[in-house]
């Protein structure tokens, strides 16, 4: 397959900080050679810095988004099979965008559904789900080209255990499908009920049980292990036309023995042999 990796590397407007360190700790812990192993053909685009100097978390937040989703359009005209690596989760938004998605499967420990209404620490990355569904920031996802809101509907939230009250009170009014990786049949059955057609995977590196990989200072209990996740995307992959991927939220100073890295490509590997053999 030819494939696009696209480096987003923000965190919380800040270029190289945190976890926007997390594409280039990919990078250079083998992804493009594991992928490029398997026979792909695998080229890198970075979209560098963006938005003014300030690093203002909303303004350039938005603005990764608007980059990020030029880079994935160019991908997709060129015949390229994008995956984007970014330190945030909103960045998913603008992939989102890029490849014309109309339906997502969200892999994370958190919700990240609350909204400038309801967020107790005005963090913007737990307003990424929101923001992808239509729910909040409207004008400025509405200026990310390309972008449209995706249904709830059609929107599968994968091992999310991490829920703030209004989050929670907020998943009983939505036909958003809740699951664990031992139940993405029935999830990805609705999603095909929903007429999804493109469907975007975001995948969260802390949504993994802490202690078989911490991929970031949020440490939530349970989760899968690296094996039950790559089994479960897999099988989703199988089950709906996935157009594009992210991964999010790796920060490399949590990860002292290099353990992310590989299984990302390993995981990816798997996927794209899956999204390849539909």
């Amino acid at each position: 397959m030819k494939i696009s990796i696209i480096l987003a590397s923000y965190d919380s407007g800040h270029y190289h900080g945190g976890m926007g360190q997390g594409p280039d700790a990919l990078i250079s812990g083998g992804l493009v050679d594991a992928l490029t192993m398997a026979g792909h053909d695998v080229t890198v685009e970075d979209i560098g810095r963006v938005g003014d100097t300030q690093e203002r978390e909303i303004a350039t937040g938005f603005a990764v988004c608007n980059a990020v989703a030029t880079e994935v359009r160019l991908a997709r005209d060129a015949g390229r099979f994008p995956i984007v690596l970014a330190g945030n989760c909103l960045t998913s938004a603008g992939a989102v965008a890029g490849e014309d998605a109309d339906a997502i499967i969200w892999a994370d420990q958190h919700g990240d559904l609350n909204t400038p209404e309801t967020s107790t620490y005005g963090f913007l990355d737990g307003m990424a789900l929101a923001t992808v569904l239509g729910l909040c920031w409207r004008p400025m996802a509405s200026a990310i080209p390309g972008f449209k809101p995706i249904d709830p509907s059609r929107c599968v939230l994968v091992n999310a255990r991490d829920l703030d009250p209004d989050e929670k009170r907020l998943l009983e009014t939505l036909p958003i499908e809740r699951t664990e990786c031992s139940g993405v049949a029935q999830a990805t059955e609705r999603l095909k009920i929903a007429g999804a057609k493109r469907v975007h995977m975001h995948l969260d590196m802390d949504v993994h049980d802490p202690r078989e990989l911490q991929a970031n200072r949020y440490i939530a209990s349970g989760g899968p292990s690296p094996e039950q996740l790559r089994d479960a995307t897999c099988a989703m992959a199988l089950a709906v036309p996935v157009v594009g991927i992210t991964v999010s939220a790796y920060d490399p100073a949590f990860d002292a023995q290099a353990d992310v890295p590989p299984l990302v490509g390993q995981l990816l590997n798997d996927l794209i042999a899956t999204i390849e053999g539909r």
